[in-house]
């Protein structure tokens, strides 16, 4: 099963946060990345359980 990725440029435009938004996210474990190489990505299943908790589940 492939799962979509989204780059942080992609994620950030999605949701509209800033820059330093997405890493404090990051940096609390709110928000999950995966590292291919030197690049950070947000799955979709991530990005949507992110918004999840933000929203009570209601996304």
């Amino acid at each position: 099963m492939s799962q979509e990725l989204l780059t942080v440029a992609q994620f950030k435009e999605r949701y509209q946060i800033s820059h330093t938004a997405f890493y404090r996210q990051v940096k609390a474990g709110t928000l999950r990345t995966i590292k291919i190489g030197a690049s950070t990505r947000v799955t979709r299943a991530d990005a949507q359980a992110w918004l999840a908790s933000l929203t009570g589940g209601a996304a």
